[in-house]
């Protein structure tokens, strides 16, 4: 690995979106030098993501503030391995770098849970932020009929942008009952923003029919998707559509942390009031400490730059702005906490790991997520169970015991690479 290709920085923050633009923001404004990784090629992360006429106008004013801050961008950029402490690895157009850091803020949001149902593989069954991604990257979706289906208040963001781009939005199915919905509002109370999106949401989603109580049972069609079975406050029903939108949630990034050695509870890396993790050089901000969106993430990016930087009294003034979005979270995962019903959507012939075509009935045989890999090879494909871990998980209570380096696939050359930087005995 020549010079070119290693580079050092005080702070290094990894993720792109909110949180990690804040970061960046508010370290690089108060020392340098700064870097900041995404694997996406725009900033922003799913939330940000889109062209000049959907970007908001406060996405505009953090990466103008980003620019202005001289913080050097790698965008494109994946990181998939750590081979001693203070060193990241990362590929970008076949090429590997190694990053070098003094403080590192992890900031790698969050993504979709999908859960596996007779047919969700078909073509034309996305995630519901993965087709409204691919909608703001020039998928056309006018006149295409949709059924956005899961749980979350995503689904909601979701039906609003691809109806406003021309899409006939047929039915929302949200699990969740309608008293768990309810309270959820209501504790909206004191929150005029969130307030303020619910009522911009329910004027964007006029006339289209919302159904607590109801999900995916399956998804029907030969080459691709032809229609949708839901069951709807107990009652089958079947539509006839071109996408199915679907995503229960989601699901921290947490993979970077764990393979840092952070510690990880309940599915989220534990941080102190400075944001700071079990490593003490480590930082965490937005989704992999807790859903609590984008307020969340930005109040949480900015703490973590600040204190990465030596600013604890500045970051302490922020502290009082964190607690709205944290008792958010909350009442978010009370929320939609998925049902127990769910559990049986899987036949035996359902597919629940995608890479390697594991179906629901070789996992029933086995006992751990241990187990399952080492019979199966569950988990074991190009997407290293980010799909189906969070599903078994689900499905059968496993937990991952472990994370192993490259965290995304890698070039032979980039793991080759790897070797080279891990110091030897």
């Amino acid at each position: 690995m020549d010079s070119e290709a290693r580079k050092h920085f005080d702070v290094l923050v990894v993720g792109g979106g909110p949180a990690g633009i804040a970061a960046a923001v508010c370290a690089a404004e108060n020392a340098a030098p700064v870097c900041i990784v995404d694997d996406n090629l725009a900033f922003g992360g799913q939330i940000w993501r889109g062209g000049a006429q959907d970007i908001a106008p406060e996405a505009a004013a953090w990466e103008e503030r980003l620019r202005k801050a001289g913080v050097t961008v790698l965008a494109g950029t994946r990181v998939f391995h750590q081979p001693q402490a203070g060193i990241l690895l990362a590929e970008k157009d076949g090429d590997t770098y190694e990053l070098g850091y003094g403080k590192l803020i992890v900031a790698t949001g969050a993504r979709e849970r999908f859960l596996a149902f007779p047919g969700w593989t078909l073509p034309n069954v996305m995630g519901a932020g993965g087709l409204q991604a691919m909608a703001k990257s020039g998928l056309p979706i006018r006149g295409k009929r949709i059924v956005v289906a899961g749980s979350g208040p995503l689904l909601l963001a979701v039906a609003a942008y691809l109806r406003k781009h021309g899409a006939e939005i047929l039915l929302i199915c949200e699990q969740a009952p309608w008293g768990r919905l309810a309270k959820f509002a209501a504790g909206l109370i004191g929150t005029p923003e969130k307030i303020a999106q619910a009522w911009e949401l329910r004027k964007d989603l006029s006339e289209i029919p919302f159904a607590a109580n109801s999900w995916p049972v399956a998804a029907q069609g030969t080459e691709k998707l032809e229609s949708v079975t839901v069951s709807r406050g107990g009652t089958i029903k079947v539509f006839a559509c071109d996408y199915l939108a679907c995503g229960f949630n989601l699901v921290p990034n947490t993979e970077l942390a764990t393979l840092l050695g952070c510690e990880i509870r309940n599915g989220y890396v534990i941080v102190n009031e400075n944001q700071q993790t079990t490593i003490s050089n480590v930082f965490c901000a937005g989704e992999p400490t807790g859903i609590a969106g984008v307020e969340g993430a930005l109040v949480e990016g900015q703490i973590a730059g600040l204190a990465a930087v030596g600013r604890a009294e500045d970051a302490k003034l922020l502290f009082r702005e964190r607690k709205t979005p944290r008792r958010f979270a909350a009442r978010l995962e009370n929320a939609f906490r998925l049902r127990e019903e769910l559990k049986r959507l899987p036949d035996a012939g359902t597919v629940i790991c995608r890479c390697e075509d594991v179906r629901y009935s070789r996992l029933q045989t086995c006992g751990s997520w241990r187990a399952a890999k080492l019979h199966t090879r569950c988990g074991m494909g190009p997407c290293q169970g980010r799909v189906c871990g969070p599903s078994t998980q689900f499905l059968f209570g496993w937990n991952p015991e472990s994370v192993r380096p490259p965290i995304f696939p890698a070039r032979v050359e980039s793991l080759a690479a790897a070797s080279e930087t891990t110091p030897t005995d």
